[in-house]
């Protein structure tokens, strides 16, 4: 007989009885899944106990970062990203910013968006017979067609300025414009009314929503560039400069801004601070990463107890096995791979059940709460991963342990 209890091919020519049987890998997964087969109900409570640890990793990585996701998206939209540069008011003679300081500005590393508007000093009333107070308080601003992204604005019904019209009298009236002037909306299919500006009058092609970062646009009747030149005689000169940057460049933008757009004097262009808002969403990253270390730890921990404690017992009630291997022939190193395989197999199967019901969970909790569902990669990877390491840590001791019992103590106190 040899070490594993068979009886060697005698017409083998390299058959030793005195030398150790080395078994393949598949052999060792065959006897590591042997104890989770004959024991079904203790592992699949074993493996539930790892699903939900690992279902718990999943869980407090990903809803909070939906909520954080969620949170910035609203942040964003109180212009942590915008910068706002214009000459200093009531100078004399005034400032004049160049046509081109929006292109200018996009020269900017980290620029994202810079458009410009223009102050016409045009007056605007709704029709020849009505009052000619009829539009103050409302500013007629010459607009570029890509200011939209610039300042966060969407349109409300309608269409904004396009270069295709940029030349002809077309006008885009901000929310609360379109209120004053009686057109709370476009009505498609409807021939668009028209709006009377200084002695031409505008076709409305388009509404805008509220815009929370420029609020003085909503009080805006926008016509295109071109047709400002052309109609309200406008010299061209931008009075306002809308931008964008990356967030983590702002501060370097603000303090580029004036030069860019004024060079020979940037004393004399005032730039908006970025937004406090932007403080705040930093402030709240950093909470929210200390929280998802601190729960996924916790989780990790109280999943690993469970295996370990579960082989622990496992080695106990199966000692009458491991002795009767050994007697057979079984080596140390083979009865340690059997457990460790069999912890390392345990994991996984739970590993891979929390992950799949974590991901689950998080998609249906952030739907209900209606946040953007965002599942970390790192955290899917992590509950596989982490399955496999907590079983190998788990079942290091619980392996040892089993294979230091001798064969006749084994037996004897099975």
């Amino acid at each position: 007989m040899n070490r594993t209890g068979t009886a060697p091919d005698p017409t083998a020519p390299d058959a030793d009885p005195s030398r150790p049987v080395r078994l393949a890998p598949s052999d060792v997964l065959r006897l590591g899944l042997l104890g989770i087969r004959t024991r079904r109900m203790r592992a699949a409570l074993s493996a539930l106990g790892i699903s939900i640890g690992i279902a718990t990793l999943i869980l407090v990585t990903s809803i909070p970062a939906s909520s954080q996701l969620h949170l910035d998206q609203q942040l964003s939209a109180l212009g942590t990203n915008t910068l706002r540069a214009e000459p200093v008011p009531d100078r004399k003679p005034p400032v004049l910013l160049p046509e081109e300081a929006p292109d200018m500005v996009r020269r900017i590393g980290p620029v994202t968006h810079a458009s410009a508007v223009a102050n016409t000093h045009a007056l605007v009333r709704r029709s020849d017979r009505t009052d000619a107070n009829d539009g103050l308080g409302l500013t007629v601003l010459a607009a570029r067609t890509d200011l939209l992204p610039a300042v966060n604005g969407k349109v409300r019904s309608g269409t904004f300025l396009k270069a295709a019209t940029d030349n002809f009298p077309t006008v885009v009236l901000g929310y609360e414009a379109a209120s004053r002037l009686g057109i709370p909306r476009l009505t498609p299919g409807q021939e668009p009314p028209q709006v009377l500006i200084s002695q031409t009058y505008f076709t409305v092609v388009g509404i805008l929503d509220p815009m929370k970062l420029a609020p003085d646009l909503e009080r805006s009747v926008m016509v295109g560039w071109g047709a400002a030149k052309k109609e309200l005689h406008f010299d061209g000169h931008p009075t306002v400069i809308y931008t964008t940057a990356r967030e983590d460049s702002v501060e370097d933008v603000a303090a580029v801004l004036g030069a860019t757009v004024y060079p020979e004097s940037p004393g004399l262009i005032q730039v908006s601070r970025p937004s406090d808002a932007l403080a705040a969403k930093r402030a709240t990253a950093a909470t929210f990463s200390a929280l998802f270390l601190g729960l996924a730890g916790v989780a990790l921990l109280v999943g690993g107890v469970g295996v370990a404690n579960t082989m622990y017992i496992s080695v106990l009630e199966r000692r009458r096995e491991i002795g009767l291997r050994r007697a057979l022939g079984a080596h140390r190193g083979q009865i340690r791979g059997q457990f460790l395989t069999e912890s390392v197999a345990l994991s996984l199967l739970g590993g891979l059940m929390g992950t799949a019901v974590g991901v689950l969970a998080s998609l249906a909790y952030a739907t209900y709460q209606g946040w953007p569902p965002v599942i970390p990669l790192s955290a899917v990877g992590a509950g596989t991963a982490g399955a496999v390491v907590i079983g190998v840590v788990a079942g290091v001791y619980p392996s040892m342990r089993a294979a230091r019992l001798a064969p006749t103590e084994a037996l004897a106190t099975g």
